[in-house]
């Protein structure tokens, strides 16, 4: 059914619930009857998050999932890819008639090349393909704009290149996208539909979809002008208000809001010691400010696992899950839903996050799509571009700092595009950490690659924005501003590391809070001890330099020079800085120290 259809569709649905609200109770008064008996059906809810478009199985660490083993050990499990996934929701829905299959945003952007390429109409080809019902949007469906976010859900060729295929036009996502506190600045109305009702063998759920209403501070700013985030709570409850008027009781929040928990293990147990007291974050907070009404609270953003029961404002348990991330795992929710009273049964809410993994058959119908994608991409994607001695990975080796090996590299190839007199004279880069988004695999990613060898796909995965390079003037203080805010203002509660250019070097003290951690007197470029006063030369993207993460020292930069795009800086620095023999090293990621 298409879109516009199924809002219409919505949209009277609405109409005869109150209708019917008051017809029964008029005959029920006239006849004085009594009420039946409330009977009870099933309900399946499979929940997915944060997919960017991982069609195909994903490299490294972001093809891992950690698993808890009945001796208390931990083990990874390979997991995801588009074509398991599809047979794991069908494998899922055999026995569970009244199925629904939702999302939390982050569904496109920030994703591979083999999607990106087409501006990932190929994800969203693939979640109409696995049976996607509803979804919110998360910040990355800004990545291209909210007016191309509006494509994807409508259809049509993109504006600047074209359609892919002429002859079949891009229809856009038979499931709706929802943005509650997405509003246009004008109207004050949301830019999608805030709500959605869905209809299961006579039960009637409503959704409603929001993204996090710090989206501004992570995404560019072009994309997002003449809209604004609403909050999350009061949006939510709203909107729960409105169904709850017209008789609409059994209600699901979609956010694209997360936590953190305590063990990152898929199966590790959210509700020890007590309930909910496994995760922490900004969920936590919501979930125990939304109206009593909603029944289940399905986040995402955080790219973390967790099932938790967390109380409402009444006071009654409620589930709040999250599957990771990149179609690792999905969330079955399983439930009572009651027909008198037009409401789940919240006691027999149950929820299990799922494990995609690998040993099942591929879905025929994704295995065509991934291949037809993956066909007319391959001239670009399989480019040899560089050698690396062994996996590079995003995972900082010493937590406290949040330096990791990759991002050194990433950073060190952006210094190296903007240090000469005529691209910049930067003399130090800084890369943000989320830009990056998987390891750089060593083992082989294509058929007849061979181990070590760096291809452009590879290297896109790894930094998939087209940011482009932007070398601006700071002082010192407005370095150590920089670095302060790091771990202040709205990285307080989940620091955002920047990872360093090859020179710059200081130290964090790891009982410090806030911008304390810095030690301001250990900070040094190429040995000398930064000065507050002078002026340096500094390289980051335009996401940053616009005051992206939080980092808004950064719009005060002056004598801006645009460069190249950071893939590009980031290719030509490994073909020139590698061979098949002579391979690019790990880095050591020993430029931020703990101070002791």
């Amino acid at each position: 059914m298409s879109v516009r259809k199924r809002t219409i569709v919505a949209a009277l649905a609405t109409a005869v619930v109150a209708t019917s609200l008051i017809v029964p109770a008029t005959a029920a008064s006239a006849q004085n009857t009594v009420q039946p008996a409330p009977t009870t059906m099933p309900i399946q809810l499979l929940a997915l998050n944060d997919f960017h478009g991982n069609l195909e199985p994903p490299q490294g660490s972001s093809g891992n999932i950690t698993r808890i083993n009945p001796d208390g050990t931990t083990s990874t499990i390979l997991a995801g890819g588009v074509e398991y996934l599809a047979t794991q929701l069908k494998n899922a829905r055999v026995d569970n008639p009244n199925s629904l299959t939702v999302a939390a945003g982050d569904l496109i952007g920030a994703t591979p090349l083999l999607s990106a390429g087409f501006h990932d109409e190929p994800t969203i080809e693939a979640m109409n393909k696995i049976g996607l019902d509803v979804s919110s949007v998360g910040n990355h469906e800004f990545d291209e704009g909210w007016k191309e976010l509006l494509r994807m859900q409508k259809g049509g060729c993109h504006p600047v290149d074209g359609c892919y295929d002429p002859a079949n036009p891009f229809q856009g996502a038979d499931f709706p996208f929802l943005a509650a506190n997405v509003v246009h600045d004008r109207s004050q109305l949301p830019i999608l539909p805030p709500i959605w009702l869905e209809y299961v063998n006579g039960a009637i759920i409503g959704f409603i979809g929001m993204t996090l209403e710090g989206t501004p501070n992570i995404v560019t700013a072009a994309g997002i002008q003449g809209i604004t985030f609403k909050d999350e709570v009061e949006t939510a409850n709203k909107y729960a208000k409105l169904f709850k008027l017209v008789g609409v009781n059994a209600i699901v929040t979609l956010i694209h809001e997360g936590g953190i928990p305590a063990n990152g293990a898929y199966n590790n147990n959210c509700n020890t010691p007590t309930p909910g007291a496994g995760v922490s974050g900004p969920i936590v907070d919501i979930a125990k400010n939304l109206d009593p009404a909603i029944d289940v609270i399905v986040s995402g953003h955080t790219h973390a696992p967790y099932v938790c029961s967390i109380d409402d404002p009444a006071g009654q348990p409620r589930l709040v899950t999250s599957a990771s991330s990149f179609g690792r795992l999905f969330t079955e929710i399983k439930g009572d839903y009651n027909k008198a009273t037009r409401d789940f049964v919240r006691a027999s809410m149950t929820a299990q996050n799922r494990v995609v993994t690998r040993d099942v058959p591929k879905d025929a119908e994704l295995t065509a799509l991934v291949d037809k994608y993956r066909v007319a991409i391959a001239p670009i994607a399989n480019r040899v571009i560089g050698h690396i001695a062994a996996t590079i990975t995003r995972t900082p080796p010493v937590p406290a700092t949040g330096e990791s090996a990759l991002g050194d590299l990433i950073a060190d190839a952006q210094l190296a595009s903007t240090s000469s007199a005529t691209t910049g004279a930067a003399v130090v880069a800084f890369m943000n950490p989320g830009g990056i988004r998987t390891d750089l695999a060593y083992p082989s990613s294509a058929v007849g690659e061979g181990d070590g060898v760096v291809t452009y796909g590879e290297a896109f995965a790894v930094q998939p924005f087209n940011n482009v390079l932007t070398t601006m003037t700071l002082t010192g203080a407005q370095i150590v501003t920089l670095l302060q805010q790091q771990y202040s203002g709205p990285n307080l509660a989940a620091p955002k590391v920047l990872q360093v250019s090859q020179g710059f070097a200081y130290s964090v003290n790891p009982a410090a809070t806030g911008a304390a951690k810095i030690v301001v007197d250990s900070i040094t470029i190429n040995g000398v001890a930064l000065d507050p006063a002078a002026t340096y030369r500094v390289t980051v993207n335009n996401f940053l330099a616009g005051g992206g993460d939080g980092f808004s020292v950064l719009i005060s930069g002056t004598n801006l020079l645009v460069g190249d795009l950071d893939i590009d800086s980031f290719e030509d620095y490994l073909t020139a800085n590698s061979s098949p023999s002579t391979p690019y090293p790990v880095p050591a990621a020993n430029r931020i120290s703990v101070a002791s």
